[in-house]
């Protein structure tokens, strides 16, 4: 009797740790990770980056769910659009990879001024990125959906929902920026409710907008969502209650900084538009090879796929801070142990996703489409991307911890022979060479993501990347 009240105990006191973690993840603080349990660690900043990005995948079914309701033209209006914005997307990677890794390195450093100065110095780099493609998105919106394979009408009834988009670059560009910084940081949390708020703000005026402005609206919803939660961020960047004090001198233009963020962010923004570019075409080839059906069923799937897949990039992200303040504080040992751990929960997560993708297809795609056609290529379209999801969490965690490092050239190289030397060849070879049409497209995507997943585990175990100075 005596043991199993011991027992009960014992389980008791673990359920309380959990749960003090949990909350402790979740409250905005700044934290110098380079120390203590590296589980706990993992779960400090995992918890609040799944949560961030399982949001934004929110973001986009919110969108998908109310377009859906009007009808097939407006689904592939934003699916392409949304293809083609992954431009914009990419850049602010870019910056949020460099951010967060020069800000992570001067905070395992111990050096929170320098940290605060490399944050106000990427957003100076933003705001001149942000106007210049917010301009060419905005006036050249028709043109862009034609590019994409949009069918004349598709053309006349988007562009305006194109352009509104393209003109919310800055919010797009920030909100990933400035939560980069304050992952860097050791701040997830921060990071997390920016996204809350501006989930929230568009899934309340997604259906309000549409229902009074058609799909124009639900460009409108979500570019003030994303806005707010840009006003949220800055609040607390400028406010300077933690590591972090960003003050009007760090604007200053600082030439070492600014080429340091360079350095690391084109490349990184490379890596994501090469494989961004990559799924643009394939986009492209599907809509051509299968028309507007095949294409709206694809951009179904292919939201349901971001839903799952970016809370995956969350966890993979928490590789990139541990890394990158691990290094600052010279615990090497610590880094590599930390990116081992991810790619382990990773795996886990998205063995569970495959299978639900594989079984759950159909259900999955109904609930954003009645049209039985647009189900039909929406489930298949699902499950040829469940089948590579195993290595697709592989790659993200590996990815993410060569870029914590700054090392960004070697995933760019590698990205760019699996997805230009391989994946669109393959895409057109099995699309139009073997007859397959849309779905030999859609194949290629699985068979690339298994190789990159192989070799970036090959560069990151050879641990060149402990050696990046930045």
């Amino acid at each position: 009797m005596s043991l199993s009240f011991n027992e009960f105990q014992i389980k008791m006191l673990k359920i309380r740790n959990a749960i003090s973690i949990i909350r402790q993840s979740l409250r905005s603080e700044e934290l110098d990770y380079t120390q203590g349990s590296v589980p706990k660690a993992v779960i400090l900043l995992a918890i609040p980056m799944i949560l961030e990005l399982s949001l934004e995948s929110v973001f986009a079914l919110v969108d998908m769910f109310f377009v859906g309701k009007l009808g097939r033209n407006a689904i592939a209006t934003v699916g392409l659009t949304e293809s083609v914005i992954t431009i914009i997307y990419s850049i602010s990677f870019g910056l949020s990879s460099a951010a967060t890794a020069i800000v992570a390195r001067r905070i395992g450093e111990k050096n929170h001024e320098a940290a605060s100065k490399a944050g106000a110095q990427s957003l100076l780099v933003a705001l001149v990125v942000a106007v210049a493609l917010g301009t060419v998105g905005m006036i050249f919106s028709g043109n862009i959906l034609a590019l994409m394979g949009a069918t004349p009408d598709v053309v006349r009834d988007g562009a305006i929902f194109t352009r509104i988009m393209f003109g919310g670059s800055l919010s797009i560009i920030l909100l990933f920026l400035i939560n980069g910084i304050f992952r860097g940081a050791g701040d997830p949390a921060m990071a997390m409710k920016s996204l809350w708020i501006a989930s929230g703000v568009n899934i309340v005026l997604c259906p309000i907008l549409i229902r009074f402005f058609g799909l124009k609206g639900a460009a409108m919803a979500t570019v003030a969502g994303r806005s707010s939660g840009v006003l949220f961020q800055s609040y607390h960047l400028f406010r300077g209650s933690g590591l972090l004090k960003v003050h009007l001198p760090l604007f200053r233009f600082d030439s070492h900084v600014i080429r340091s963020i360079l350095n690391i962010s084109w490349p990184a923004a490379f890596q994501f538009i090469i494989s961004s570019g990559s799924w643009i075409l394939i986009v492209r080839l599907v809509a051509e090879t299968g028309g507007t059906t095949a294409s709206a069923g694809c951009q179904i799937a292919l939201r349901s796929f971001i839903f799952f897949i970016l809370p995956a990039w969350g966890l993979s992200n928490a590789a990139a801070t541990l890394v990158g303040q691990n290094l600052g504080a010279k615990q090497l040992q610590r880094a590599e142990q930390s990116v081992m751990l991810i790619a382990k929960y990773n795996t886990v997560f998205m063995s569970l996703v495959m299978l639900l993708f594989l079984f759950f297809s159909t259900p999955i795609v109904r609930f954003f489409s009645q049209d039985e056609s647009v189900i039909r290529h929406g489930a298949l379209s699902l499950e040829i991307f469940g089948s590579g999801f195993i290595f697709y969490g592989i790659a993200m965690v590996m990815t993410q911890a060569l870029n914590g490092a700054g090392d960004t050239r070697t995933p760019t190289v590698i990205n760019f022979v699996c997805f230009w030397l391989l994946q669109i060849p393959l895409a057109y070879f099995l699309s139009e060479g073997l007859k397959m049409n849309w779905s030999g497209a859609l194949v290629a995507i699985p068979i690339a993501e298994t190789v990159i997943a192989l070799v970036t585990w090959y560069y990151f175990k050879k641990g060149k990347w402990k050696e990046v100075k930045i």
